[in-house]
């Protein structure tokens, strides 16, 4: 019986072995099979891909709800993305993802200038300047994410690599929206996302600093109290910038500056144990 059994394992483990090896050579032959694990992928000079190259189109029939729900939280897709500024923190993906279809029905080349993005209409046009050495490139939204806690938009490998930014896996960077009909006239800013520094689209004067913002209050005095009781939480510096607003002046409570993305990502969680479930990052 021992010997029996002995030789069903066998059996059944070579059986095994077989399958993973034509499964393994199933995958090496399929155009755009996704690896499991995500990364750059084999080595291609992406240097001379040219930018995305704005264009008027139709609203995509796919990735364009007006609401939807990923991990549990909603996020609501914007009409339009004309004026369109937004500061944060970019990532990028790559061959994870390569080859399968994007929400909009397309398939995701990692090698091409594109981008995705949790709120802007598919396809919107966006300049993406990485604020941390000035490179910028012109990618196309054509995807859903990034859905990483404190992440803006989630740059191809080719975009990535353009402005800078493969080694580190993230970048500090604006993103402006571009107008198809007029790509070269620039544009009033009428929609801000993510805190912008008192005045929207004035650069930022030597190196970008992250702070995360923990709310804005109409009263100094409660935002006095929150920052008071941060600073004991945290045990970091905790700041009260006000802004001047046609209805008044707002007072912002942020936390930093902060030494890197990875520190930012993990104060945030910090943030959420003192009850701030939704802390915005700024760069200043």
């Amino acid at each position: 019986m021992r010997f029996a059994n002995a030789r069903n394992l066998v059996v059944l483990l070579t059986s095994v072995a077989l399958l993973a090896i034509a499964l393994n050579g199933c995958g090496k032959k399929t155009r755009g099979y996704p690896h499991p694990v995500d990364g750059p992928g084999e080595h291609r000079d992406v240097s001379r891909v040219p930018d995305a190259t704005p264009k008027i189109e139709p609203r995509s029939r796919g990735g364009n709800p007006s609401t939807y729900v990923v991990l549990g939280k909603r996020y609501y897709t914007l009409p339009d993305g004309k004026g369109f500024v937004e500061r944060g923190i970019a990532s990028w993906y790559g061959r994870k993802f390569h080859g399968r279809k994007t929400s909009n029905g397309e398939v995701y080349d990692m090698y091409t200038m594109t981008a995705a993005h949790k709120r802007l209409p598919i396809p919107t046009y966006l300049k993406v300047t990485n604020l941390e050495n000035g490179r910028s490139v012109v990618v196309r939204v054509n995807d859903r994410g990034p859905f990483h806690e404190n992440r803006v938009v989630d740059l191809s490998y080719a975009a990535a690599s353009r402005i800078g930014m493969l080694g580190k896996g993230t970048a500090l960077v604006e993103i402006r929206s571009i107008d198809p009909a007029a790509p070269r006239r620039p544009q009033t800013t009428q929609v801000v996302y993510s805190p912008l520094p008192t005045k929207p689209g004035k650069p930022v004067s030597g190196q970008p600093q992250i702070f995360l913002q923990a709310g804005a209050f109409t009263s100094s005095e409660n935002a006095e109290r929150l920052r008071k009781r941060l600073q004991r939480g945290l045990s970091l510096n905790v700041r009260i910038t006000p802004v001047h607003t046609a209805s008044g002046a707002v007072h912002r409570v942020q936390v930093g500056p902060l030494a890197s993305v990875a520190v930012a990502d993990n104060v945030s969680t910090q943030m959420h144990e003192l009850g701030i479930q939704k802390p915005l990052v700024v760069i200043d």
